[in-house]
C-alpha cells in the first residue's frame, strides 16, 4: 500500500484484514510512510495524513507522533488544515502535556479570526482540552465573545465559559455580568417552549440542519432540560404536554438523528408527571424502536420498557407479539433483553401462551442464559398456573430441556408439589418413567423421577393411570421398576446425589413390591464399599435394616410424604441400631474390659427385640427419643 492511498482507501484495507496481525502489519507500513512525510519541509498532503493518523488513534494504536504536527496546522492560514489541526489537538493533546501550552497563542488569534468557523474551532478545542493556565490567559477573549452579536459564538462562548468556571473557580466572577445581561430577558419556560416549537413546525434551515432534523443536539438539551422542570412538579408537566406531543409526532423516525430525539421525547415523558394518552404514544413509539433494524435502537427500547412496564403494564402488554419476536434476535444483548421483558409481561390471562413461547426459547437459547430463563419460568409458573397438572407439565418440560441448569432447590419444590397433588400421582410417575426410559441426562429429572418411581412405583406397575397409555410391561414387575432405577446407579453420568436417590427409591421399593427383595438387598451390598462416603453410609444403613431389623423396614419406607419425615424415621431407626454398642466405645476409651450394660429403655439387644407388628414397631421406634435414658456405669469405669 503506497503512502498517498486516500483515507477511504486505508480503512478498507485495515478492515479486510482477516487476522489481527496483519492489520497490525498494515497500520505499521501507514504509520512509517506518514512519519517520513512529516519530516518533509513541503508536505502538501499534511491534513491528509494527520488525518489517517487520527484513524489509526481511534483503533487503539500509538499515534502521540503527530502531536507537533497539530500544532503547525493549526498555525496554517487554511481553514482545511486548521479544522484537522484542531481535531486531532482534541484527539491526542491534553492538559498536562507541554505541546498543549504551544497553541495557546494560536488559539488566541483563532478567536478574533473574522471567519465565525475559525472562532468556533478554537471554542471548541479550548472547551474540550483547556488547562487551568490556558483557561486563565484566555478567559478575557471569552467574556467578550458572550457578549458577540452572532448566537453561534455566544452558544460555543457559554459552553467554553462552564469548562473555564470548572478548571478555575475565581474566573466565575468574571462572566457573571455578561450571564446576567442575558438572564434579564429570559423567562425560562416561555422562551425554552417557543425555542422548542421553532425547531420542530420550522422548515429547513441549512445552518442547522443534521439529516433532515433541525439542531438536533438543541432540541436533546432542550428536551432534558424539561425532563428535569417537570419532574414531580404537576403544574409544568401540564404545560409541556402539548409540546412534547408535537415532537413525538412531528419528528421523522426513518433517520437516526430523529429517532435520537424521540428516544429524548420518550423519556422525558415517562419521566413528568403526563397524560395518560402521552405516556401510551410514548410506549408506541418504543414499539416501533423494536421493529428498527439497528440493533442499539432496539436495546435502548428495551431497556426503557423494562423500566415501566410495572406502571404501564397494559400499555406494554399491546407490543408482547414484537417483544417475543425479539426472542429470536441474533444479538445476545438484545435477546437477554427481550427474556427479561418477557417474564415481566407475564400474567394470568397470558401464561399458556407467553409460556408456550418461553419453552420454545428455553429449548435452544445459548448456555448463558438457560439458568435464568428456567427460574423466570419457574416462578411464573408457580404465580399463575391455572391447574396442578399444568404446573407439573410445565416444570418437567423445562427438566427436560435444561435440567442440568436450573438451581437446587427446584428438586425438593417439585416433590413437594406432585406430594400435594394427590390425585395426580399416577399420572405423574407414568410421565416421569418415560422421561427416564428417553433420557438421564438431565440430573434434576432424574432425581425427581428416582423419588417419585421409589414413593409410587406401585401406581407404575398397576397400569392404572387413566390420563396417559399405560407402561406395557413385558417382563417381572418388579424387575421393570428395579432395572430402571439400577442402570442410574451404573451410569457414568450420574452424580452421587442422584445415585443416593436412586439407592433410596430401591430401598421404597422393597416395601411396595414384594417381588425379589434378594436381588434389591444384594443391590444395596455393593454400596456398602463405594469410595462416596454419603452413598456408603446409605448403604451400610440399610444393609443394618435387612440384616436386624428386617421387621421394621416398611415402617422406615412407608409413604412418608416428604423426605424430612423419611430420615427422621431412618434418624429414630439408627439411634436404637448402634446405641449397644456405645459401650464396647467406652470401653475402648477407658482402658476398662468391664462394658456398659444396655438401659431397659433401649431395648436390650437387636436380636431379642420381638417381632411385633408393623403398627407396634412403629409406635415403638417413635417414641424412642422420649424413652431413652442414660445407662449406668459399672463402679470399676473410668469416664
Amino acid at each position: 500500500m503506497s503512502p498517498s492511498v486516500p483515507l477511504q482507501e486505508m480503512i478498507r484495507a485495515i478492515r479486510s484484514a482477516r487476522t489481527q496481525c496483519e492489520e497490525r502489519g498494515v497500520i505499521q507500513r501507514e504509520c512509517a510512510a506518514i512519519r517520513a512525510q512529516f519530516r518533509q519541509s513541503d508536505n502538501g498532503g499534511r491534513s491528509h495524513n494527520l488525518a489517517k493518523l487520527l484513524y489509526v488513534h481511534m483503533l487503539g494504536y500509538p499515534a502521540h507522533f503527530g502531536q507537533m504536527e497539530c500544532v503547525r496546522m493549526i498555525a496554517s492560514p487554511r481553514y482545511s488544515e486548521k479544522r484537522v489541526g484542531y481535531l486531532g489537538a482534541m484527539m491526542l493533546l491534553d492538559e498536562k502535556q507541554d505541546a498543549s501550552l504551544l497553541i495557546t497563542n494560536s488559539i488566541k488569534n483563532d478567536l478574533s479570526h473574522s471567519n465565525q468557523y475559525v472562532q468556533s474551532l478554537a471554542l471548541c478545542t479550548l472547551a474540550c482540552m483547556g488547562s487551568a493556565e490556558m483557561c486563565r490567559d484566555l478567559a478575557p477573549e471569552i467574556d467578550r465573545l458572550l457578549r458577540a452579536s452572532n448566537s453561534y459564538i455566544k452558544k460555543k462562548a457559554a459552553l467554553c465559559a462552564v469548562h473555564i468556571v470548572r478548571k478555575v473557580h475565581d474566573l466565575g466572577e468574571m462572566f457573571a455580568p455578561a450571564v446576567q445581561e442575558r438572564d434579564t430577558h429570559i423567562h425560562t419556560h416561555i422562551l425554552i417552549f417557543e425555542i422548542m416549537k421553532g425547531l420542530v413546525i420550522s422548515g429547513y434551515s441549512p445552518e442547522h440542519d443534521v439529516a433532515g432534523i433541525s439542531d438536533p443536539f438543541l432540541q436533546v438539551r432542550i428536551l432534558r432540560l424539561l425532563r428535569i422542570l417537570g419532574h414531580n412538579n404537576e403544574a409544568a408537566s401540564d404545560a409541556m404536554n402539548d409540546l412534547l406531543a408535537q415532537v413525538a409526532t412531528n419528528t421523522d423516525s426513518t433517520k437516526t438523528v430523529g429517532n435520537a430525539v424521540l428516544y429524548e421525547t420518550v423519556l422525558t415523558v415517562l419521566d413528568i408527571k403526563s397524560e395518560s394518552g402521552l405516556r401510551v404514544l410514548a410506549v408506541n413509539i418504543l414499539g416501533r424502536f423494536l421493529l428498527n433494524n439497528d440493533r442499539n435502537i432496539r436495546y435502548i427500547a428495551m431497556i426503557s420498557l423494562q423500566k415501566i412496564v410495572g406502571t404501564d403494564h397494559n400499555a406494554v402488554q399491546r407490543h408482547r407479539g414484537t417483544i417475543v419476536d425479539c426472542l429470536k434476535d441474533q444479538d445476545a444483548s438484545v435477546k437477554r433483553r427481550a427474556l427479561d421483558l418477557s417474564l415481566a409481561l407475564v400474567s394470568a390471562s397470558n401464561i399458556r401462551s407467553m409460556m408456550k413461547e418461553l419453552l420454545i426459547f428455553l429449548s435452544s437459547c445459548p448456555l448463558e442464559l438457560r439458568s435464568q430463563a428456567a427460574s423466570g419460568i419457574f416462578i411464573a409458573a408457580e404465580r399463575y398456573a391455572p391447574s396442578q397438572r399444568w404446573h407439573i407439565d410445565t416444570i418437567l418440560h423445562v427438566l427436560t430441556t435444561a435440567g442440568g441448569d436450573v438451581r437446587d432447590e427446584t428438586v425438593p419444590n417439585l416433590i413437594q408439589l406432585i406430594t400435594n397433588a394427590s390425585e395426580l400421582h399416577c399420572y405423574t410417575v407414568h410421565k416421569l418413567y418415560r422421561a427416564l426410559l428417553t433420557d438421564i441426562s438431565q440430573q434434576s429429572l432424574v432425581q425427581v423421577a428416582c423419588w417419585c418411581i421409589g414413593e409410587y412405583g406401585d401406581l407404575l406397575l398397576r397400569g392404572e393411570c387413566q390420563e396417559t397409555e399405560p407402561v406395557q410391561v413385558h417382563e417381572a414387575p418388579t424387575q421393570l421398576c428395579i432395572d430402571s432405577v439400577l442402570s442410574l446407579d451404573q451410569s457414568h453420568m450420574s452424580s452421587p446425589a442422584t445415585r443416593g436417590f436412586a439407592l433410596t427409591a430401591t430401598m421404597k421399593l422393597s416395601t411396595r413390591i414384594t417381588d425379589n427383595v434378594d436381588r434389591i438387598r444384594s443391590i444395596v451390598s455393593i454400596y456398602g464399599s463405594c469410595i462416596d462416603v454419603e452413598l456408603q453410609q446409605r448403604a451400610v444403613e440399610y444393609n443394618a435394616l435387612f440384616k436386624k431389623y428386617d421387621h421394621m423396614r416398611y415402617i422406615c419406607f412407608e409413604y412418608a410424604g416428604h423426605c424430612v419425615l423419611f430420615r427422621f424415621r431412618l434418624s429414630a431407626l439408627l439411634l436404637c441400631l448402634f446405641f449397644p454398642q456405645v459401650c464396647d466405645l467406652l470401653d475402648l476409651l477407658g482402658g476398662s474390659e468391664e462394658t456398659l450394660q444396655p438401659s431397659p429403655a433401649a431395648g436390650g439387644t437387636a436380636p431379642g427385640l420381638p417381632a411385633n407388628t408393623a403398627s407396634t414397631a412403629g409406635g415403638d421406634l417413635l417414641d424412642l427419643l422420649g424413652g431413652l435414658e442414660p445407662a449406668p456405669l459399672t463402679p470399676g469405669l473410668t469416664p
